[in-house]
């Protein structure tokens, strides 16, 4: 989705492009705060850039939003909201990229994503950075009363820096399922990801899968917090796949109400030999059949 020119919503640099469809509305959120006075709880202080994303009928293409550092040295300040109304459901494909890998940008990015009572969302995001870039995202979902989302977070390439903030807030009977993938190479990753399942018969996983390649230094925090009887399950998987690699794994889980039931599993593995010398067997070479393992790795 680098070059989305048919986005709805895209940003080279600073320079903003929306395509409209019927049944939501979407401003940048400088404009949006004059227009709506009730959304400024949302935001902190005066944005400056970035998105308000206001889904009011049923939209059955995806909406997708595309932001892009093309030019040395720009530095986004992004602040974005997303709502969706009730009973909705609703397919958002996102990017955030740099279109060279040497122009030293930076991107900051906040935002609150809030789905109403009976809400369904399949998030597709997707990161591809330069090697020179610097990163820091914070967002947040909160999920009414029997919503349900599906958040895939995937670095295709990354930065020099990246800083990866993720809260969802799941009231009763909603459900959160959060991929994050992360490709590493040259690259200092942070990743701190929390599930609060405050709500009778709420649900969550929260699933990462980490491959360090070289001088990659990668530290995840994970954390499922339970406050009311519920159900969730971590799973944090690292694969260091170079001696310069160095991978950090916590998974915290964080029970405040005894009848949730809460379960992790997490492990730093390696690539397996006898799974190599199988696959060069059949006609690759080692860093084909390196590739292939990885991707499979990725995408379990």
């Amino acid at each position: 989705m680098k070059n989305a020119e048919n986005a709805n919503y895209t940003q080279m640099d600073h320079e903003v492009n929306i395509t409209k469809i019927k049944g939501m509305e979407i401003l940048p959120s400088n404009m949006a705060i004059k227009k709506y006075e009730w959304i400024r709880e949302y935001f902190k202080g005066e944005p400056k850039e970035g998105y308000f994303i206001w889904i009011k009928e049923q939209i059955n293409l995806p909406i997708t939003t595309c932001m892009n550092i093309a030019s040395e040295s720009v530095s986004q300040n992004l602040q974005n909201l997303i709502i969706i109304e009730k009973n909705l459901k609703i397919n958002l494909q996102g990017s955030c990229n740099s279109l060279k890998k040497d122009l030293c940008g930076r991107h900051i990015s906040s935002g609150k994503i809030i789905l109403k009572e009976n809400a369904v969302l399949e998030y597709n995001h997707i990161h591809a950075w330069g090697n020179e870039d610097i990163v820091d995202t914070n967002y947040e979902f909160i999920l009414e009363n029997g919503s349900k989302l599906n958040y895939d977070y995937k670095i295709n390439s990354t930065p020099k820096k990246i800083k990866l903030n993720t809260e969802v807030i799941c009231l009763e009977n909603s459900t959160a399922n959060i991929k994050i993938i992360g490709n590493c190479e040259n690259t200092d990753l942070e990743i701190n990801d929390n599930i609060i399942l405050k709500g009778k018969d709420s649900s969550g996983i929260l699933k990462l899968r980490l491959v360090g390649k070289e001088n990659a230094k990668i530290l995840s925090h994970s954390r499922i917090t339970t406050e009311a009887e519920c159900k969730g399950h971590l799973d944090c998987q690292g694969l260091p796949i170079h001696k310069t690699a160095e991978l950090i794994l916590i998974p915290e889980l964080v029970c405040r109400d005894n009848q949730s039931q809460i379960t992790h599993e997490a492990s730093i593995g390696k690539i397996s030999e006898e799974e190599l010398n199988y696959l060069k067997s059949r006609g690759l070479n080692e860093q084909e059949a390196i590739d292939l393992i990885v991707n499979g790795f990725l995408e379990d």
